[in-house]
C-alpha cells in the first residue's frame, strides 16, 4: 500500500518510505529540462535502477542536446558497476551523463538528492534512510544544494569505470 506524502507547504512535501522517495525522485526528474543533478551515496538500485526512472533520464537527454545529468558518487566502493542498470545507461550516454567519485577528504556528507535544474529537489540528509523532503519549485533551495554540489564536482574526477565501453 502506498502512503501519501504529507504537505508541508503547496509545493514542499515530507517523505518516509522507499516508495515515496521514488515517487519524489520521479516527480523531479520528471520537470528536469536541462540538468538533471545527483549526489548519491552509492548509486541505490532500489531508487536509480527503476525502469520509470532510467527512461525518464533517457527521454531527458535524447530529446535534448543540451541535457546533462552529473552524478556524484561519495562511496564508489559499495556500486556494483556490471550490475548497475543507472551505469550501464550512462556507459550508453556517455556525452550526456557524467558519473564523478566525490573525493575523499570531502566524504563527510551523508545526505542524497537529486535536483532537476534550478528549482525542484528530492533531499535525504541520510541516505541510509528514507526520510527526506520534496521540493518542486524553490529556486533558493536548489541553489544552495547546487552550490555544494558545485564544489565538490569541480574537486572530482571523471570516473573511468563508468566510461568503458562494451565490445
Amino acid at each position: 500500500m502506498q502512503t501519501q506524502r504529507q504537505s508541508v507547504t503547496g509545493t514542499r512535501s515530507i517523505i518516509a518510505t522507499l516508495d515515496e522517495v521514488r515517487s519524489a525522485t520521479q516527480q523531479v526528474a520528471l520537470v528536469a529540462r536541462r540538468l538533471l543533478t545527483m549526489y548519491t551515496q552509492d548509486l541505490e538500485p532500489s531508487v536509480y535502477d527503476q525502469p520509470q526512472f532510467l527512461e525518464t533520464v533517457k527521454k531527458m537527454v535524447l530529446s535534448r542536446s543540451y541535457a546533462k545529468v552529473r552524478v556524484l558518487l561519495a562511496d564508489p566502493s559499495r556500486v556494483i558497476y556490471e550490475g548497475s542498470k543507472f551505469v550501464h545507461l550512462a556507459r550508453r550516454i556517455t556525452s550526456h551523463i557524467e558519473i564523478r567519485h566525490v573525493k575523499s577528504e570531502h566524504r563527510d556528507n551523508q545526505a542524497a538528492f537529486l535536483i532537476a535544474d534550478d528549482r525542484a529537489l528530492v533531499y535525504r540528509l541520510q541516505a541510509s534512510r528514507w526520510e527526506g523532503i520534496v521540493e518542486m519549485n524553490d529556486a533558493a533551495v536548489a541553489r544552495r544544494y547546487l552550490n555544494y554540489f558545485d564544489e565538490i564536482w569541480i574537486a572530482s574526477e571523471p570516473e573511468a569505470e563508468t566510461r568503458q565501453q562494451h565490445l
